[in-house]
């Protein structure tokens, strides 16, 4: 489907040469344009011949010569010039089969589309494109795609996924490293499914596909109380998380002797419900898994570090609480004992967030809610400002997910709130009241 013009830049190039809001761009240079991508790899070029068509179908030719890079200066109704493309899986971890009914609707939808990968980072399961889509990704040199594996055995697939394609889908993988394309890898991992000998065969497999596999990243499944009539899974034991650290950094460590790079990492979930201590930022590399919990911790405490180090500390006074996930408290907690250390009269504490919402077995701050935020420190003793993360709010740093706001739990708690990036030298800037 071509892509149709909403609006144009005032004295833009499309807008000096006649492209109205309704027109249709057909193609570019006698390429179809269909989203996005197809927009911008061609608009890219110094010399564009478009073919317009008008609302009432006439059909012209459109000259435009002009930088390389510069644009021409439309927008179209949708960030991809097209409809986001939904999931066509039920996998049986599914995070978003597993939330309460009544939250805002945008919440509920499941993307799966490729160009979202590209574009924005997000991971995808191939079990939404073609051949055709495969074949436009590397001739436009998309690069990286991040991927949705969790296994390479496709009967194993079809039944975690539940989409009886899912199976055949995994031969895009090795389609899209053949024709250079790099790839960055997620494997969710669910006790007595894709764990033990499965995980060493999808291990295998993705590593002979080095150097375009660039990172695997292995997670551990999240389950929350709202899974009425949905697969039954548990989550790994403290003992459990340690064996699947040492396989993992097993192939780690094959994989630096053979690539010169570790390729493979368990998330910092799987240390801190194992209890075992964190590497230190060398270990991550290139942080390629940061999005999936891999080397954050190792990040926070590097970045806190140099900030507390480049600061002079002084004897005034600040007073300030920070709340959290209870899996990542402990850590919290130990660097404002760093910070303790020029600061002596702060009056820093940490509050972890027990999960009302989604259940208790979830311990990660991104999926702390308003209420329970709320719940948890109404009465507390919360200095002159709570401290947040922005992993709690939506894009916009406003609204959590059960659609409570800031203003709502500072209205409630009855102190400011500062959000924080997350960043080391952010979160010491809002203890200081920056």
């Amino acid at each position: 489907m071509p892509v149709t013009v909403s609006s144009t830049q005032a004295g833009g190039l499309a807008d000096r040469h006649g492209i109205e809001p309704g027109d249709k761009i057909i193609t570019i240079n006698g390429s179809e344009i269909n989203d996005i991508l197809d927009y911008r790899f061609y608009e890219t070029n110094s010399k564009l011949k478009i073919c317009v068509q008008k609302p009432n179908g006439r059909q012209r030719n459109v000259s435009i010569r002009k930088g390389e890079y510069d644009s021409i200066g439309i927008e179209c109704g949708t960030y991809l010039m097209d409809k986001q493309r939904s999931c066509r899986n039920k996998c049986v971890f599914c995070f978003i089969d597993q939330l309460p009914q009544g939250m805002r609707k945008s919440l509920y939808f499941k993307d799966d589309d490729d160009r979202l990968s590209f574009l924005f980072g997000n991971y995808i399961t191939l079990t939404n494109i073609d051949e055709r889509e495969i074949d436009r990704i590397i001739k436009m040199r998309i690069s990286p795609i991040n991927i949705s594996v969790h296994t390479t055995n496709p009967e194993l697939r079809v039944r975690m996924m539940k989409n009886p394609h899912s199976g055949e889908a995994l031969r895009f993988i090795k389609k899209l490293a053949d024709g250079g394309i790099n790839l960055n890898c997620q494997i969710v991992l669910c006790p007595e499914w894709n764990d033990g000998a499965e995980l060493d065969r999808t291990l295998s497999d993705l590593t002979a596909l080095c150097p375009a596999v660039q990172s695997v990243a292995v997670v551990p499944v999240g389950l929350t109380r709202h899974r009425e009539g949905l697969e039954k899974l548990r989550m790994f034991t403290a003992e459990e998380c340690g064996k699947v650290i040492d396989q993992i950094e097993a192939y780690g460590k094959a994989c630096i002797e053979k690539f010169g790079r570790r390729i493979v990492y368990p998330s910092d979930e799987f240390y801190l419900n194992a209890g075992r201590d964190i590497h230190g930022e060398e270990y991550y590399e290139d942080f390629d898994q940061l999005e999936n919990g891999v080397g954050m911790v190792a990040l926070l405490r590097s970045e806190f570090s140099s900030a507390v180090d480049d600061e002079e500390g002084d004897g005034g006074y600040y007073s300030a609480s920070i709340a959290c996930g209870i899996s990542i408290a402990p850590v919290i907690k130990e660097l404002l004992d760093l910070a303790r250390k020029k600061w002596h009269n702060a009056n820093w504490k940490v509050y972890p967030v027990t999960n009302n919402f989604f259940g208790e077995k979830i311990t990660v701050s991104g999926l702390i809610t308003g209420q329970d935020l709320v719940a948890g420190l109404k009465g507390e003793d919360l200095g002159n400002r709570l401290i947040i993360s922005s992993s709690m709010l939506d894009s916009e740093g406003r609204v959590f997910l059960d659609d409570m706001t800031v203003d709502d739990v500072e209205n409630a708690l009855g102190v400011p709130v500062f959000v924080t990036t997350g960043d080391g030298c952010d979160v010491l800037d809002k203890l200081l009241g920056r």
